[in-house]
C-alpha cells in the first residue's frame, strides 16, 4: 500500500481542523482585542472585524466553516473506504483466514472507526481547544481560508440558508444570525471564569460585578430612607439653622414646608457659613433655597446618573408614585454601589453588618436584600428593598423588640427598633434549620 492515501487523509483531517478552529475562534475572539490589532494596520484583523460586526456576513462565515467541516469529513470517509479499506481487506483475509466478504466488511468497519477517532481527536477536539485558548491568533490564521470558502460555497450557502428559512417559516421562527450577545447571567459566568483563571484580580472582579448589577438597582434600593434624611423646615429660626448645619455632615440640606412631603428646595451649608461670616446674620430661608430635582423611586441607577448630569445636581428627592417623599439619593450612593462605602471625614462611621462569636450575624435593618443575601447565604425575594422592609412585609406590621421571625430557613431576632423602622436584627441560619428538623421529627411521631 502506497503512502498517498494516508497523505490525502491527513490533509482532509487538517482541512477539517482548520474549519473547526475558524468557527470557534470567530465566536470566541474578543472584539476589543481585534479592534486594537486592526488599528495597528493588520488587514486580516480589519477584514475579520468587519465580518464579526455584520450579522449576515458572520452567518455566512460560520455556514462556510460548517460546510467545510461536513464535506471534509464525508470525503475523508469515502476516500478512506475506497483506498485504505480495499487494500486492508486482503491483508485481514490472509492474516486471520477470513472469507473475502467478511474481511472486506471488517476492513471497512476498522477504517471507519479509526477515521472517526482521528476526526474527533485531531479534527475536532484539538483545534477547538486551541481556538478557545488562543482565539485571536487562531482567528487571524484561519481568516483567509475561511473567507475564500465563503466565496467558494456562496451558492451552496444561499441554497442551504434558503431551505432552512422555508423549513422554519411554518413555525414562525426568523433566524437572527450569529451575534456576540451575552445576557447578564452569562457575563457574570465569564467574569467568574476570568477571576478563577487569574485574568481578573478579586478587587477588579468585585467592581465589574457591581457595575453589572448596577443597571438592575433602583433608586429605592440605594437611597437614604425618609427617616434618616437631614432636612430643615422653612420657618426654622436662624439660631437653630446654624446648630443643625453644624451637626449635619452633608453639604446640602432639603428644605420643606410643614411636612417633608412638601419639599421646596435645598440650601447649601457652605452658603450659610459664608453669610454668617460676612454679614453676621442669616436672611429667611426662602431667600436661600435653590431648586432640587425629584426622581421616582423606580428609576434605575444608570438613568439616575444621566438625570443628575442633565440637571447639574449631585442629589435628588425620591418620591413614590403617589408623590410622597421616600428619601434622598445622591451620586455618592451610586458610587458606593460600585466601589463600596466611600469614607467622608465629616461623617462618623456607621456600624455595619458583623459576624458574632457564636456564629450568628448582626445586621442593620437598613441593609439591602442583595447585601444581606451575601451574609446569610440565602437570597431573599420580595418587593422590599431592605431587610427591615422584608420583615415588616412578612409580618404585616412593625415587630416588637426581641420578637423572632422565621423566614426562608432563617431565624431572625429583632433586637432594636425605632419609631418607624427596624434598626438591628440577629440572624442565625443554624437555629432555624435545627428548628425545622425538630418540627419534622415531632410531626413524624
Amino acid at each position: 500500500m502506497s503512502l498517498l492515501p494516508f497523505v490525502v487523509l491527513a490533509a482532509l483531517i487538517a482541512i477539517n481542523a482548520l474549519y473547526v478552529a475558524a468557527e470557534f475562534a470567530a465566536v470566541a475572539v474578543p472584539r476589543s482585542q481585534l479592534a486594537v490589532v486592526a488599528k495597528s494596520g493588520n488587514r486580516r484583523a480589519r477584514g475579520l472585524l468587519a465580518v464579526l460586526e455584520n450579522g449576515v456576513e458572520l452567518d455566512r462565515y460560520i455556514a462556510a466553516c460548517q460546510i467545510g467541516i461536513t464535506l471534509s469529513s464525508l470525503v475523508a470517509g469515502a476516500y478512506g473506504q475506497a483506498t485504505v479499506a480495499v487494500a486492508l481487506g486482503p491483508i485481514l483475509e490472509q492474516s486471520f483466514a477470513l472469507e473475502a466478504d467478511t474481511a472486506a466488511s471488517a476492513a471497512l468497519l476498522l477504517v471507519l472507526l479509526v477515521l472517526t477517532a482521528l476526526q474527533v481527536v485531531l479534527g475536532e477536539l484539538v483545534p477547538k481547544s486551541l481556538a478557545l485558548q488562543f482565539p485571536e491568533r487562531a482567528a487571524l490564521i484561519t481568516y483567509l481560508p475561511a473567507r475564500w470558502s465563503v466565496s467558494l460555497y456562496r451558492w451552496f450557502i444561499w441554497l442551504l440558508n434558503g431551505s432552512g428559512l422555508l423549513l422554519l417559516k411554518p413555525f414562525g421562527v426568523t433566524p437572527g444570525g450569529h451575534q456576540h450577545v451575552h445576557s447578564p447571567d452569562e457575563i457574570r459566568v465569564l467574569l467568574d471564569e476570568s477571576r478563577r483563571g487569574g485574568a481578573l484580580s478579586p478587587e477588579a472582579h468585585r467592581r465589574l460585578e457591581r457595575g453589572l448589577h448596577l443597571s438592575q438597582r433602583t433608586v429605592r434600593q440605594m437611597m437614604t430612607p425618609r427617616h434618616e434624611v437631614h432636612a430643615l423646615e422653612i420657618s426654622t429660626p436662624a439660631e437653630e439653622i446654624l446648630q443643625r448645619v453644624l451637626q449635619s455632615p452633608f453639604s446640602r440640606l432639603p428644605v420643606y414646608r410643614e411636612t417633608l412631603d412638601q419639599v421646596v428646595g435645598a440650601i447649601s451649608t457652605k452658603q450659610i457659613v459664608r453669610l454668617l461670616a460676612v454679614r453676621g446674620e442669616l436672611p429667611p430661608l426662602e431667600q436661600l433655597v435653590r431648586p432640587i430635582p425629584f426622581v421616582p423611586e423606580t428609576l434605575r441607577a444608570h438613568r439616575l446618573v444621566r438625570f443628575l448630569q442633565e440637571n447639574r445636581s449631585s442629589k435628588a428627592i425620591v418620591v413614590s408614585e403617589f408623590g410622597g417623599v421616600q428619601g434622598l439619593i445622591s451620586i455618592e450612593d451610586v458610587l458606593s454601589e460600585l466601589f463600596g462605602d466611600i469614607g467622608d471625614e465629616l461623617k462618623s462611621p456607621e456600624p455595619g453588618a458583623e459576624r458574632l462569636p457564636d456564629g450568628s450575624m448582626k445586621l442593620p435593618g437598613s441593609i439591602g436584600l442583595d447585601e444581606a443575601a451575601a451574609w446569610l447565604g440565602v437570597r431573599l425575594e420580595g418587593s422590599a428593598a431592605t431587610l427591615a422592609g422584608y420583615i415588616v412585609d412578612h409580618l404585616g406590621r412593625m415587630p416588637d423588640e426581641g420578637e423572632q421571625v422565621e423566614l426562608d430557613g432563617l431565624r431572625l431576632t429583632v433586637i432594636e427598633t425605632g419609631p418607624t423602622a427596624v434598626r438591628w436584627v440577629i440572624a442565625d441560619p443554624s437555629d432555624a434549620s435545627s428548628l425545622e428538623s425538630s418540627t419534622r421529627e415531632e410531626g413524624a411521631r
